[in-house]
């Protein structure tokens, strides 16, 4: 029996705010990191994951993982679904870390990491990629890797098991499909707040040559500067090409109503984070109030259970679940399986470091096994860092591929490592 002989986790930081890559309303200066860990077997292969920051703190994210190695190390390698739910159980309950949420922030994203290189090391030595791995467990399976307390008033395990026994006969067709054809993706890359006017729009026209048919901007800055660069962006990309628009968590309710009223003349398919991520009843407001703009919002939710409440109170239109922010891939099954019983299209949170990697994979899976449908849906796309992963995501005419190696897809090249671990990577000590 293969066991965990080791974990290693290391803070890994590049220096994206030198061009202002990443720059929003809310986070001007972001230097895209990683707390990076890796499960070590003494058969091979290792297990890779990730929790990603924006630079200050990846080590207090770091040293969280770490605090989480006596649960693992000595331990068989999970490879079934029920010995994967069983360590996702018990590094979730873990009672001394869960007080530190419970089930939210550092503590908790550190147990996504860790379930997230368990479930990459099981699809390696399964030789699946995660995201056909997981669309081929039985119904059963899928509904066992979720934690149902405190969702059963919105998600019994019942209906989860009715949803995902409506989706099963499909599964090889919409396979061969994504195999075929890839996935949708939208791109943020034109719209980084520190950008100049004349590079928006050169990334914008670029992004619909490319075969984008969305594409996003930051806003919350400055209204006037919003109006002008959305002025900007509309007419460069057309009529036909959506865009959406992403205040990071700047506004309270009225500003945000207010804001996306001025934007309302240039057509804006969806204001993400308006307001703060924990507030269900001001995303409610919101979106009573700009409709039909839709509301999006996900990346900082920390968990099931503020995303039941967002969808029970049709707080949102769009759900955008992310790899790293809660406890990993049981807990994104859940969310997707609320989603889908709440009919909610999934949007995944991407850019960042890896995460374009990783939520393919989720979305991939939720196309095959749990909704069934592509519509309304597609993965965030930012163009960039991709080239420090062994299994690089990549988008061919506006849309992702799917992953065919396998694993997670959140292994680093050794040689990123040595470069940009920080204090002490080159990067870091010679400035680049």
């Amino acid at each position: 029996m293969a066991r965990i002989t080791g974990m290693e986790v290391l803070d890994v930081r590049f220096p994206t705010s030198r061009e202002l890559d990443g720059s929003d309303a809310m986070n001007p200066d972001p230097d895209y990191s990683a707390a990076y860990v890796v499960l070590h077997t003494d058969g091979g292969p290792d297990g890779y994951g990730l929790t990603f920051t924006i630079g200050r703190g990846n080590d207090v994210q770091a040293a969280a993982i770490q605090s989480l190695e006596g649960q693992v190390v000595g331990k068989a390698v999970p490879e079934t679904a029920s010995e994967l739910a069983a360590l996702s159980a018990a590094l979730v309950g873990d009672s001394q870390l869960r007080w530190l949420g419970p089930e939210k922030g550092v503590a908790h994203m550190a147990v996504g990491a860790v379930v997230n290189a368990a479930w990459d090391l099981a699809a390696r030595r399964a030789g699946r990629p995660l995201w056909r791995m997981l669309a081929e467990l039985s119904p059963e399976e899928i509904a066992g890797l979720v934690d149902y307390r405190y969702l059963t008033d919105a998600l019994t395990e019942q209906e989860a098991l009715d949803l995902l026994a409506d989706a099963e006969p499909g599964r090889a067709r919409r396979t061969e499909q994504l195999l075929a054809n890839g996935y949708r993706a939208y791109t943020t890359s034109p719209g980084w707040l520190g950008y100049s006017d004349a590079k928006l729009v050169r990334l914008a026209k670029q992004a619909v040559a490319d075969g984008f048919d969305m594409i996003k901007l930051k806003v919350g800055g400055n209204l006037e500067d919003d109006i002008r660069r959305m002025k900007l962006a509309r007419a460069a990309v057309g009529d036909d090409i959506r865009i959406a628009v992403d205040a990071n968590q700047r506004w309270d309710v009225d500003a945000a109503v207010q804001w996306m009223a001025a934007l309302a003349p240039f057509d804006p398919y969806w204001i993400e984070e308006p307001t703060s991520p924990d507030d269900v009843l001001g995303h409610q407001a919101i979106a009573e109030r700009i409709a039909p703009i839709r509301v999006a919002t996900g990346e900082h939710v920390p968990n099931r259970v503020v995303f039941k409440q967002l969808l029970q109170a049709r707080a949102i239109s769009v759900l955008q679940l992310d790899a790293s922010r809660v406890g990993g891939v049981n807990e994104n099954v859940a969310i997707l399986l609320l989603a889908a019983k709440f009919g909610v299209p999934v949007c995944p949170h991407a850019g960042g470091v890896g995460l374009c990697e990783l939520v393919r994979h989720l979305a991939m899976f939720d196309f095959v096994a749990v909704s069934g449908t592509e519509a309304d849906r597609s993965i965030e796309w930012v163009d960039h860092l991709h080239e420090h992963f062994t299994d690089p995501a990549k988008v061919r005419a506006g849309r992702y591929l799917a992953p065919l190696e396998p694993g997670f897809s959140a292994r680093m090249h050794d040689a990123t490592l040595r470069r940009f671990r920080f204090p002490d990577g080159p990067e870091w000590t010679e400035g680049g």
